[in-house]
């Protein structure tokens, strides 16, 4: 009785169209970015911004890049690495090449950069898809991790290719703190998420819903598809690309193309898998999950006594695991199972 609509009207289309149209949701919403906003930097530890938190922010904004791409406009992409480590790069290059540049627009830039990458690389969706588009996007990763480690300019004539990144200063606040950089992070990651979700509830949302579900009809009824595919690319590369500016920034304090490895790339399409294909909250659940799930396993493992290489093995079992489990039983992820969850409810306590 807590979760039901019942008596909620809407007497206007603009109601109608709103992000929550539930009540419930909005009050929920209003009060975890409150507790976000005020509570968390207040009382949670250095440890627990920086190690945990932080990352998890940051991974949740690339997952939702690679969702809008993979989940609503159905093409696969294993370059999501190498798209973040684009817009590291430009962005470290911005702040360092031309001076008085802010922050933001470095970040902004850096995204577009990755946004260019993203056209690029997405030209041959038109033709191939599936697994030949997947190995077509995995060529970015590597030609990206080499154009980073060959030439020199790119990474300010490092010999190694490891680079410290500038103190992230906007209108004479220095970010230095922990609590600080959790703040900035959080504040671009909920404006973003908020973009993306008005985005996917547009004509370009649908359009690559359209492409997705069967691009000769799309095509048939108006769609252009090259036009809906190089788009989802640009957005999916740039939210990467502001994502990757944030993992070096805010997170590592360097830039180095180890950070950016096809390892990352896996990684976060397993929070797509597991949070829920299609889902801007399956984004959050799944990166949640994954940054979550190895703390926990370590923990599980030193309580009961075992070697560091049984913890390391037992982490790459569970996460094979569980991706075989959420593809077979719960193909949309944890997204799906809340959803489940809030319509059971909405009927609770009678059956249905």
């Amino acid at each position: 009785m807590l979760y039901r609509e019942a008596g909620q009207f809407k007497t206007s289309y603009v109601a109608d169209g709103q992000i929550l149209p539930i009540r419930q949701d909005r009050v929920a919403l209003c009060a975890l970015l409150a507790v976000a906003l005020a509570a968390v930097p207040l009382l949670a530890s250095p440890y627990l911004l920086s190690a945990i938190l932080i990352p998890f922010l940051i991974f949740a904004l690339a997952a939702l890049g690679l969702n809008m791409l993979t989940g609503y406009a159905g093409q696969l992409s294993l370059g999501t690495a190498a798209f973040m480590a684009v817009g590291a790069y430009a962005s470290f290059n911005f702040v360092a090449r031309i001076p008085g540049m802010p922050l933001l627009l470095a970040f902004i830039l850096g995204g577009l950069c990755a946004a260019l990458v993203g056209i690029a690389f997405g030209l041959p969706s038109l033709r191939i898809r599936g697994f030949y588009l997947a190995a077509a996007t995995l060529a970015t990763q590597f030609f990206v991790i080499w154009c980073l480690t060959k030439i020199p300019y790119l990474t300010n004539y490092s010999s190694s290719g490891v680079v410290t990144v500038q103190t992230m200063q906007i209108f004479g606040y220095r970010f230095v703190s922990p609590q600080a950089k959790y703040l900035l992070v959080l504040g671009i990651v909920s404006l973003m998420a908020l973009l993306a979700k008005n985005m996917i509830r547009s004509n370009v949302g649908r359009s690559w819903m359209a492409i997705r579900d069967m691009d000769m009809a799309a095509e048939v009824i108006g769609f252009r598809p090259l036009r809906t595919k190089l788009l989802a690319f640009a957005v999916s590369s740039f939210y990467c690309g502001v994502a990757g500016a944030l993992y070096a920034f805010a997170y590592l304090g360097t830039v180095e193309p180890e950070a950016y490895s096809l390892d990352l790339s896996f990684r976060i399409l397993f929070m797509v898998i597991i949070g829920g294909v299609g889902s801007i909250l399956g984004s959050f659940l799944g990166a949640a999950f994954i940054v979550l799930l190895p703390i926990f396993l370590n923990m599980l493992a030193h309580a009961l006594g075992l070697a560091t290489n049984y913890a390391s093995n037992l982490e790459l079992m569970v996460f094979g695991g569980l991706i075989i489990f959420f593809l077979i039983v719960e193909p949309h992820g944890l997204a799906r199972l809340w959803q489940i969850g809030k319509e059971k409810l909405r009927l609770w306590p009678f059956p249905h």
